[in-house]
C-alpha cells in the first residue's frame, strides 16, 4: 500500500523515478513508494519536471502545488503536494495507475 503522510496540511510520500522510459506513467506501488515512469532523461532537472508533470497531471492540480523535497539527484524522491487531504491524494494516484 502507498504510504502518505501529512503535516501542516501538506501530503508526502516517496517515489521511485524510472527515467528515459518508452512513455510517461504511474506504473504502481513499490514498498510503499509511487513508482512512476518518464520518459525524460535523468540530465540538467528534466526527468525531475517530467514528475512534477506527471504527478500534477494526475492528481488533477497545478504543477505548482507539487515539489520535489528531497532526492533531485537519486531514483528516490519525497515528494510534496499542498491543498489536497491524504485520501484525495491516494484515490487520484491509484486510478491513475498503468502497469
Amino acid at each position: 500500500m502507498l504510504e502518505l503522510s501529512s503535516t501542516k496540511g501538506d501530503v508526502q510520500f516517496r517515489v521511485k523515478v524510472v527515467p528515459g522510459a518508452s512513455r510517461s506513467r504511474i506504473v504502481g506501488e513499490l514498498g510503499g513508494a509511487l513508482k512512476v515512469a518518464v520518459s525524460a532523461q535523468p540530465e540538467k532537472g528534466k526527468a525531475n519536471k517530467a514528475v512534477v508533470a506527471l504527478l500534477a497531471k494526475a492528481l488533477r492540480i497545478k504543477p505548482a502545488a507539487v515539489r520535489i523535497e528531497s532526492g533531485a539527484a537519486s531514483h528516490f524522491k519525497y515528494c510534496r503536494v499542498t491543498g489536497m487531504q491524504i485520501e484525495q491524494v491516494r484515490q487520484c494516484l491509484e486510478r491513475a495507475y498503468e502497469p
